[in-house]
């Protein structure tokens, strides 16, 4: 029996899109302070979910709503062991840099612009609307496919862990949150909170930056003490510390004896550091041109010669390569400094070969004196799947049949839902040679591709099934 996918994702585009628009209107970033007993990551997650599984409920399949922190939507009556698809509704915050409002859609020159298009809104409705189509052309199956949806994989994964404490999670399936063909490896994540000592505040009243761990900061700033230096000499050391770095922006503002110094460097996702112009890094560079306390320059200096455009973390002595899943990867993300705490908190993507206490001996080992290093949240390790697995040439197959492409399965720094699985990898849905712009201003996913995406899912999809 042929099918034409495409033709099928074709007569419902229309629909996708739609609900697409619908999905993305709503700020499902995590949100604590805002929590409740019924939205225990506030109520943006819980309604994104809500959303989605209503759509499912709409077009007939059996959905499950496990306490607004994840859910199921499931077809087919066979007992055997289900494929799991898995993929997420909350998003990382918007941001500083948007052209238009993040969470009002707008389509342009064929891209769909908005918070979560991309990271995994778009992707996640892709691999329902696949689901759908083999619904209701009512082809023959003999295995059962569940969609998982989680609301927090962009923080803690409070949702999936809490869905596999309540339910029975598949051994087999995919995550769409990543990049076509097929990512069968994928680096071990850990966060390290790096303290120093409470400062002693003199020049610097305060240095901040970052959002999550897993965005590398747009903007960093620092307030100022203008009593002990002149507002128009810090005013000419910036314009001169900008002319001999092109490319970040910044400017000098003040109210009554403070300051305020901000650098605009560029987003990006922490698993590719290298792709972003961390402000933070920069600005400390520049404030190392001022005159500082010894207080001062323990924090900025280590900022400012340890971590700035070190992405292989060889100052840290962390540096390792391994040679299927490539190089570690060293992100620092978020900064607080004040009269009260002096920390960093770097995003580490790891191959195999080390561990969460190999890091934590050697990061302390080379960090200066009175100042240490422990691992913040979770530590997830080195996932990888061969690629002679048969999910991966079946998935792998069915994306070459739709593209032609002879691009071989890898491994990235990234870290999506496929790990959970005991045989899982992330399946698309961005292709070969597109602009990543995960967690970054302007998010977008390109309407054709996505389309392409989903024909590619409903054929990947009917072949582990069938």
């Amino acid at each position: 029996m042929s099918i034409d996918w495409e033709k099928e994702v074709s007569h419902r585009s229309d629909e996708l899109i739609n609900d697409l628009s619908e999905l993305v209107s709503i700020d499902s970033s995590r949100d604590i302070e805002n929590k409740t007993s019924d939205f225990p990551l506030g109520p943006g997650p819980a309604k994104a979910l809500q959303t989605f599984l209503h759509f499912a409920e709409r077009d007939g399949f059996a959905t499950k709503n496990v306490d607004n922190l994840a859910g199921r939507i499931e077809f087919g009556n066979t007992e055997d062991e289900p494929i799991a698809i898995l993929g997420h509704v909350d998003v990382v915050p918007e941001g500083p840099g948007w052209n238009t409002n993040p969470f009002e859609p707008v389509i342009k020159d064929g891209n769909f612009y908005a918070r979560g298009a991309s990271d995994d809104k778009g992707p996640s409705l892709a691999s329902y609307y696949a689901m759908k189509i083999i619904k209701e052309l009512k082809l023959p199956t003999s295995k059962k496919v569940q969609l998982i949806l989680g609301t927090d994989e962009e923080s803690e994964w409070v949702g999936i862990n809490h869905y596999m404490e309540k339910e029975t999670m598949p051994e087999t399936g995919f995550s769409p949150d990543a990049e076509f063909p097929a990512i069968n490896g994928e680096k071990g994540i850990v966060s390290f909170r790096v303290n120093f000592p409470t400062p002693k505040i003199n020049l610097v009243k305060k240095f901040t930056a970052g959002i999550r761990p897993n965005m590398v900061p747009q903007n960093a700033e620092a307030e100022i003490d203008l009593e002990k230096i002149n507002l128009e000499e810090l005013k000419t050391k910036l314009n001169d510390f900008l002319g001999e770095h092109s490319k970040i922006k910044g400017n000098v503002t003040n109210k009554e004896t403070i300051a305020t110094v901000q650098i605009i460097g560029k987003g990006a996702h922490a698993m590719e550091p290298f792709n972003g112009i961390n402000a933070a890094t920069y600005l400390a560079k520049f404030l190392m041109t001022l005159p500082l306390n010894d207080s001062e320059k323990l924090y900025f200096s280590f900022i400012a010669d340890s971590l700035h455009l070190d992405f292989a973390g060889k100052n840290l002595g962390i540096s390792n390569k391994d040679e299927v899943m490539g190089e570690l990867t060293v992100s620092p993300n978020i900064y607080e400094y004040d009269q009260d705490q002096a920390n960093i908190l770097l995003n580490i993507r790891y191959p195999k070969g080390d561990t969460g206490d190999t890091l934590t001996d050697k990061i302390n080992q080379n960090l200066p004196t009175g100042v240490s290093a422990i691992i913040e949240g979770h530590n997830q390790l080195p996932h990888f799947v061969s690629a002679d697995d048969p999910l991966v040439k079946a998935l792998v197959g069915a994306y070459r049949d739709h593209t032609d492409d002879p691009t071989e399965p890898f491994t990235v720094g990234g870290g999506t839902y496929g790990r959970i699985l005991k045989n899982g990898i992330a399946f698309g849905a961005m292709f070969p040679g597109d602009e990543n712009v995960m967690h970054q201003p302007n998010e977008y996913i390109n309407i054709d591709k996505l389309l392409k995406a989903t024909a590619i899912y409903a054929d990947a999809i009917y072949r582990l099934i069938k």
